[in-house]
């Protein structure tokens, strides 16, 4: 199968496209035929080593932890899923998700929104769950409450913002000015433009923040509870993500599709920063 693999640490460069063996599933394990595969910022900062102190790198490593596709086949003990099965996972920071087929835990997989193809699908798994598990599972966020959101354009952010206004809460989101009829598109009450205005300025008695790793030595000082959260693979967090797009009430946004062997490409698109909704690599 190709493959897009990286030999060390470094920049889009390092990444090449290679032909490697298919893998084989194991015990409770979903070979899955991937038709795409999104790129999350945690791919390019893998790969460039600014994670290597608590997630350093196996080499040759395979990057990738959205996959949409279809099963190929299954090992011994799956009982969920079946060949021609179209699923979706997110695969976590092992990754593998940057090939032809991937190896997935049963667990971790889902059945793919059928409102969705797969490039979309793609572009769901790592920021949904993400977003859904900081919001509900963390923070236990309740209909009524106010939550503010940074980069609520992003990967993250823009499901963040849907998920909490379904649950009934009342959204602030920081983006560039670009972004704010995006972010009304997706409900957000009040968009906050913070290369103009110090969002603590305008924003006041928020119950739930969303932001990058927060001060513990400022959350002490407040008296708030501030948390680091990276969200971990969950096929019933997709399935239940999975019925709010069935239903309507939560759209995707992929704004670059590239072909597998532009993943450098993809890598400079993510590393910029400005990226709205997602980057998905179209594999098969």
């Amino acid at each position: 199968m190709k493959a897009i693999r990286i030999h060390q640490y470094g920049g889009p460069e390092v990444l090449a496209q290679v032909e490697m063996q298919r893998p084989a599933p194991g015990v409770n394990e979903v070979l899955i035929k991937v038709h795409a595969a999104s790129v999350n910022p945690f791919d390019w900062k893998a790969r460039a080593g600014y994670v290597k102190e608590f997630f350093p790198l196996t080499f040759p490593a395979t990057l990738g932890s959205d996959v949409s596709g279809t099963v190929e086949e299954v090992g011994p003990g799956v009982a969920r899923f079946k060949r021609g099965d179209e699923v979706y996972a997110s695969l976590g920071l092992e990754g593998g998700g940057y090939a032809e087929y991937a190896v997935a835990k049963e667990a971790i997989v889902a059945e793919k929104p059928g409102t969705l193809d797969h490039v979309q699908a793609a572009a769901v798994p790592t920021g949904g769950i993400t977003a859904w598990q900081a919001l509900f599972e963390v923070a236990q966020l309740r209909a009524g409450q106010k939550v503010l959101i940074h980069g609520a354009a992003g990967g993250v952010g823009n499901f963040a913002v849907q998920f909490a206004k379904e649950r009934g809460a009342y959204v602030i989101g920081t983006a560039s000015s670009r972004n704010h009829a995006f972010l009304h598109e997706l409900g957000v009450d009040n968009a906050v433009d913070y290369q103009q205005t110090r969002f603590e300025d305008v924003v006041h008695d928020a119950d739930v923040v969303l932001v990058q790793p927060p001060s513990q030595e400022l959350a002490t000082k407040y008296g708030v509870r501030a948390l680091f959260y990276g969200g971990h693979p969950s096929s019933s967090n997709l399935a239940e993500i999975a019925k709010l797009i069935d239903a309507g009430k939560v759209k995707t946004v992929v704004e670059t599709v590239l072909p597998l062997e532009e993943a450098p490409r993809a890598h400079e698109l993510s590393q910029s920063g400005h990226v709205r909704g997602k980057i998905v690599l179209k594999v098969a």
